[in-house]
Order: C-alpha cells, then sequence, then structure tokens
C-alpha cells in the first residue's frame, strides 16, 4: 500500500467517475477479511486507509471489559491502560500491527474488488443513462429466449432487457439476433440485477413511433390525446390539431399513406385506426368507432354509458371481429358502448333520423 496504489486508485476513480470514499471502504473491508482468510485469524480485524497520506493502518479490535471471557475479542481495562490510562469499560481497544507476508494476497484483493467496482461503475452509469430514457423507443438484439422470457442486449451489451411474455405480441416471432424496436417500459436497479424491462405490447410504443413519422406531433401542432391496442390486431389512436388549417389525419397518414404504413410496418401488420378527437363525448365516441357508419349516439344520463345506433348492414363492421372494434371504441373514449342496429333501435328507442348525425363511412 504505498503512493503509487493510491495516485493509481486516484486516477481511476476520476477516469471512471467512481466514489473514492466508497472504494476505500470496500478495500479496507475485503483486505481485512482477506487477512483473516489467510492467516486463520479469529478476532476482529480493521483497516484504516488514508489516501491523503498514502498510508494504510491494520488494526486488532477488542473491547474493554473487567473479565475476559473471549480473549480474540477481549482485553481487560489494566492491560489496555498500559496503552492509554484514558481507557475506560466498554471502549473499544485498537492496537496497529504490521502484517506479515500478506503482499501478495493484499495486490490480488485489491485488484478483485478495483474490477468488481469498475463493473459496478460502468452498470451504474449505463443504468443512469436509461432511466432518462424511460418511455423511449430503443432500438435492441435479441441474445436469447428462455421460458418465453425474451433477452436482449440494450445499451451496449452493460445492461440486459427483459420481454417478458406480457409484452410480447402474440402474432410475433422472436428470434436471436433479430433486431427490434422496444418500447423502454421501467428501469429496475437491484444490486447486481439490473435490469431494463421492455414491451412491444404498450400503446406507449405506438405513441412514440407516431412522434417519430410525425413532425406535426413533435412540434405540438397535433396532440395525441388517447390510444387503444389490443396488439397484433389493432390499435386506435385519437388526435387533436390545435391549427384549424392543419388536416390532422392526413399529416398523420402523409402521402400516398407513407407515415402510418411505416407505423403498420413496423407492427407487423397491425391495424390502425386514426380517429379525430371531439370535446363532445358523443360525436367522439362516433368517430372512435370507425370505419363503421353511425346514425345516432345517446347517453344515459348520469353515466358514462352511449347508446349508439348504426345501420342494419354496419352493425358487423360497428362491433368489429369478436367485438374488437367496440371493445376498443369504449378504451379510447373512456366509454360504455353499447351498439345496436337500426331496426332494433326503432323497436326499442322510437325514431332514429335517415341520414348520419356523425361522420362518414371510410
Amino acid at each position: 500500500m504505498n503512493k503509487e496504489f493510491f495516485l493509481a486508485l486516484e486516477a481511476l476513480v476520476e477516469e471512471k467517475g467512481m466514489d473514492m470514499q466508497m472504494l476505500i471502504n470496500t478495500l479496507e473491508n475485503a483486505l481485512a477479511l482477506a487477512y483473516k482468510r489467510q492467516f486463520n485469524v479469529q478476532g476482529t480485524v480493521r483497516l484504516k486507509m488514508n489516501p491523503d497520506k498514502y498510508a494504510v493502518k491494520f488494526l486488532s479490535v477488542k473491547t474493554i471489559v473487567s473479565e475476559v471471557v473471549d480473549p480474540d475479542n477481549e482485553i481487560t481495562l489494566e492491560e489496555a491502560k498500559k496503552h492509554k490510562k484514558s481507557y475506560k469499560l466498554g471502549d473499544t481497544y485498537e492496537q496497529e500491527f504490521i502484517p506479515k507476508q500478506f503482499g501478495r494476497i493484499a495486490a490480488q484483493t485489491a485488484r478483485q474488488v478495483v474490477m468488481q467496482k469498475l463493473r459496478e461503475a460502468e452498470r451504474d452509469n449505463t443504468i443512469a443513462e436509461f432511466e432518462d430514457k424511460e418511455n423511449e423507443i430503443q432500438n435492441c438484439i435479441i441474445r436469447s429466449v428462455e421460458n418465453r422470457t425474451v433477452f436482449v442486449e440494450i445499451g451496449g451489451g452493460q445492461v440486459e432487457g427483459l420481454l417478458l411474455p406480457q409484452d410480447q405480441v402474440p402474432t410475433e416471432t422472436y428470434n436471436v439476433n433479430d433486431i427490434i424496436k422496444v418500447y423502454v417500459k421501467k428501469v429496475r436497479n437491484d444490486g447486481r440485477n439490473a435490469q431494463i424491462l421492455v414491451s412491444r405490447t404498450s400503446p406507449g410504443l405506438v405513441k412514440k413511433l407516431f412522434e417519430n413519422e410525425v413532425p406535426e406531433i413533435k412540434q405540438g401542432l397535433i396532440e395525441i390525446k388517447a390510444i387503444a391496442r389490443e396488439p397484433g390486431a389493432r390499435t386506435k389512436i385519437a388526435i387533436y390539431s390545435h391549427d384549424p388549417n392543419l388536416d390532422a389525419v392526413g399529416a398523420c397518414v402523409g402521402q400516398k399513406g407513407c407515415r402510418v404504413n411505416a407505423i403498420v410496418n413496423e407492427l407487423h401488420g397491425e391495424k390502425i385506426d386514426i380517429i379525430l378527437w371531439s370535446e363532445d363525448p358523443l360525436e367522439f365516441i362516433a368517430k372512435a368507432l370507425s370505419p363503421a357508419k353511425v346514425l345516432m349516439v345517446t347517453a344515459i344520463e348520469g353515466e358514462k354509458v352511449a347508446k349508439v345506433v348504426v345501420p342494419d348492414d354496419k352493425l358487423s363492421l360497428a362491433i368489429g371481429k369478436d367485438g374488437q372494434n367496440a371493445r376498443l371504441a369504449a378504451r379510447l373514449t373512456g366509454w360504455k358502448v353499447d351498439v345496436k342496429s337500426e331496426s332494433k333501435a326503432r323497436v326499442e328507442m322510437g325514431y332514429v333520423p335517415e341520414s348520419a348525425d356523425f361522420g362518414d363511412e371510410d
């Protein structure tokens, strides 16, 4: 433990952005433990490292008692006072000693501690970097698939990402060495088990894909109000234009569909309905049932329940396969949606207008 050793530590700390005191504390504990193991010491051994003076002290530590029961860890008051008269019962007695033939073990232990701390520092730096990337999209490489969990390499391989079964799209296949886009859900740092939880099913993935493809969204001209998604099948996204002269749907679709098609391709063919958000919840509900034509929407007073009437030949389109279209419309608007055909509504509800009150059929 000489000057060169401490200078090397200081350079390492500065280069890697490590905490010097934390490294010193770890070295003190590791070297004390290594010494006890090497020489089968039963008592307490403590190290004190002083980087300012380039010095290290080995101390034998005992408790001062009136009668010794454990000689390895206790010393009498009478014996302790031979070294310092101010000692009293219950004090901690420390005596410096010089360990013999400990150089090689000390060097090996110090090397292991420094390497471990370097790995931890690099991992922590990567974790810190990704904490700023929560709710963002990242490219990653699939490294392995075990028990339906997909392990991906993210952040230069310093930290692994986990694509858990519930975050995987049922219609997608994940193969080793595939490069995929993922949504960073959460950065979890539990000591050595630092992990980044990623998703392919989150509505946030669709939101970020639109932000990346549509400049008007990033500029704040178009706002994404809500997203409802059944991964691998269909997504409904509600948008609103802050510029009355801007065609929000046209901007999201792009010339000849180039923008929305790029997103659909990334989602492997998942259908996307782009809906204009409306302040009027009934109008919004009608638009949310796109591509079906809606004749009338009424609300149950005091409840977020909407009765929707559609032409007889559009009922199956409004409800969708296995109820998917109506279900997504309900999630998008936050309302319970009850869809009825025009003929059934005439019987149950009375008069229904012949012409559509809301929107047009796509």
